[in-house]
């Protein structure tokens, strides 16, 4: 097959999205596919994309590490806010359309099938132009809840219908208006079995899962921590520092922790909106955080055997209750004992591989009280198999690549 990918996000940025195609699209390849990537510049997560070499500047057209084409879009600089993020993401749309209608017409680069992935929503829109115009079959890609995290991302829960004003009415129609292209989809993707069961209750007439992955064979099985003369709980958060995260809660979880006079560390480890504000409130309340930027593949290792305990950290809202963070299956796969933020298919995901303790989200003090115990009691912190066996049977991208490729098969078929 000849496979087009609409995204706005890829390699050579580090994030959930561009790991999950970085892990699908040398199996597609692999396997005798033809895969084209449209995707703008990279300019993720600063919104910035500073000095760009030519392989990397809208308009070039290069080869990929796996093989792969990968044609580079025009965008638009954007803040942290998500009105700017959306018209970034609006103005990749447009050129999407117009260049991949340009250069995948031709019979030699026409592709057998679209697919388009969140985030952001108007790669969806744009996907669906495209395929429209090339008349092959198209498939959505919901790696996150959307548009139902547009609600609780404006902060909009608890306002009135009055006082949402222009808000209320731009999520109400892109409720509708992601409702409609997901049902005229030939499949909708999902990466959980909650959201997968929400979106078949909305009447979508395919939907299949095909789970984040992370590169299993990388992760070593390391256990509970070797003790040391450091008598500290030293906990790890390693990913997106977004909003989404609401690691805030982790910062003043460890400083109630400090003013009990219970030796315990956080290191947060990635790149986001969140960054900046998390050193500022971790000095403001003269916590024992520390904060650093992004760090490649190689490194993760070190920090993972750095920790007691991994944090995987959601907010409080009620469209997480169908999203599995990517990084869960990878703190799985160490066996080392997991703080789970979070609820509903995470939460017992962790608990029914009995791979660690979970608290409520957006709850400091829960979270506090859990690392009291695991400070007070370490051997709460050893935990079982089962988690890695889950992870290398459910998230390994080997069985997700062959599971994707079945499906597109069948929609070009």
């Amino acid at each position: 097959m000849r496979i087009a990918l609409v995204t706005h996000h890829y390699a050579p940025e580090i994030g959930a999205p561009q790991r999950r195609w970085g892990g699908l699209i040398p199996r597609f390849v692999d396997a005798g596919h033809e895969v084209m990537v449209l995707t703008p510049s990279p300019h993720y997560p600063s919104g910035k994309a500073g000095e760009l070499d030519p392989a990397t500047a809208p308009g070039a057209i290069t080869v990929g590490e796996h093989g792969e084409t990968i044609y580079r879009l025009r965008f638009r600089e954007h803040g942290p806010g998500l009105v700017s993020r959306t018209i970034d993401q609006s103005v990749v749309g447009v050129y999407t359309v117009a260049r991949g209608v340009r250069h995948l017409r031709r019979p030699e680069q026409r592709p057998d099938v679209v697919i388009a992935t969140v985030p952001g929503m108007p790669s969806i829109a744009a996907g669906a132009a495209l395929a429209r115009s090339l008349r092959v079959p198209f498939v959505v890609e919901m790696r996150d809840a959307w548009p139902d995290l547009i609600e609780p991302t404006f902060s909009l829960r608890s306002e009135s219908r009055r006082r949402q004003g222009w808000r209320g009415v731009v999520t109400a129609q892109a409720h509708r208006g992601m409702t409609h292209l997901q049902r005229n989809a030939a499949a909708v993707v999902t990466t959980t079995e909650a959201f997968a069961e929400v979106l078949r209750e909305r009447s979508m007439p395919r939907v299949e899962v095909v789970r984040n992955g992370a590169y299993l064979h990388e992760i070593p099985r390391l256990g509970p921590r070797e003790p040391t003369d450091d008598p500290a709980l030293r906990v790890l958060y390693l990913g997106t520092v977004g909003r989404s995260q609401g690691l805030s809660t982790a910062v003043r979880a460890t400083s109630i922790l400090a003013d009990q006079g219970v030796p315990v560390r956080l290191r947060i480890v990635g790149a986001g909106a969140e960054h900046g504000r998390l050193g500022d409130l971790a000095a403001q309340l003269g916590a024992p955080v520390e904060v650093l930027g992004a760090v490649p593949r190689s490194e993760v290792i070190d920090h993972y055997r750095w920790a007691d305990t991994l944090l995987v950290s959601l907010r409080a809202w009620g469209p997480f209750e169908w999203t599995v963070p990517s990084k869960l299956y990878e703190s799985l796969a160490t066996s080392r004992h997991i703080s789970g933020v979070l609820a509903g298919e995470a939460a017992a995901l962790v608990r029914s591989t009995r791979a660690g303790n979970v608290t409520p989200p957006e709850d400091a003090g829960s979270l506090a009280a859990l690392w009291r115990r695991l400070a007070e009691n370490r051997e709460r912190l050893e935990v079982p198999d089962d988690g890695r066996r889950w992870a290398f049977r459910h998230a390994d991208f080997d069985v997700l690549a062959s599971r994707y490729l079945a499906l597109l098969e069948d929609v070009v078929r």
